[in-house]
């Protein structure tokens, strides 16, 4: 089995990138998804967060007031390590239990989707990192024109990851989500070739796609 990464920084299209790998075959394993599932209500991930945040941090419901939490730790580092702190490690076994369910089924390639790869240091844990990257200056503006957030929050949700720069340097493929729309299928099923013709197993060639 072949386990890969994939990651981008936020509003660079990797999600897009997800779903086009899932239609060539790929077993998508979804950070984001397993953070909401480490995060529902009665985990022990759960209650360190109220234990550290506040009551504040959970809606009447008792789920993760998301949009609040991420609001708060955008804006002060010291918050946001404790949050990553709790979470990671419980996303991590949730990840492993999923992984391990591939390889059980026989699964030929497994990309795990995370965001934060190089923030958490884990990018030595794949058999290669796929990188999706756009400028700074666009994924500022497909965040304020799809998301709706102030130039500020905007800015301020990319100044928490690490620069593009300093991650393409740790890729083994980046795709540049940097043209029209149309051109992203073409990118992903050249890559997905080479994916198809490459174990990877140790391999730290980068490749600009």
């Amino acid at each position: 089995m072949l386990h890969l990464a994939l990651t981008g920084n936020i509003a660079s299209g990797k999600s897009t990138v997800a779903s086009l790998l899932a239609a060539h075959g790929a077993t998508i394993i979804d950070a984001d998804l397993l953070a909401r599932d480490a995060v529902r209500p009665g985990t022990a991930a759960l209650d360190a967060i109220v234990e550290r945040f506040g009551p504040s941090a959970v809606q009447p419901d008792g789920t993760l007031d998301r949009p609040a939490l991420r609001r708060r730790v955008f804006r002060d580092p010291v918050a946001r390590d404790a949050l990553n702190a709790i979470v990671h490690p419980a996303v991590g076994r949730l990840r492993d239990e999923q992984v391990a369910a591939a390889r059980r089924r026989g699964d030929a390639v497994v990309i795990s989707d995370i965001p934060l790869l190089f923030e958490v240091g884990l990018e030595h844990a794949f058999d290669g990192v796929i990188l999706v990257d756009a400028p700074e200056s666009e994924r500022l503006a497909r965040l304020q024109r799809d998301r709706g957030l102030l130039h500020e929050e905007a800015q301020a949700m990319i100044d928490a990851q690490w620069s593009s720069s300093r991650k393409r340097s740790g890729a083994t493929w980046i795709i540049d989500n940097d043209g029209p729309r149309e051109q992203l299928p073409t990118l992903v099923a050249e890559l997905w070739q080479t994916i198809q013709a490459l174990p990877l197993r140790g391999s730290s060639a980068d490749t600009s796609l």
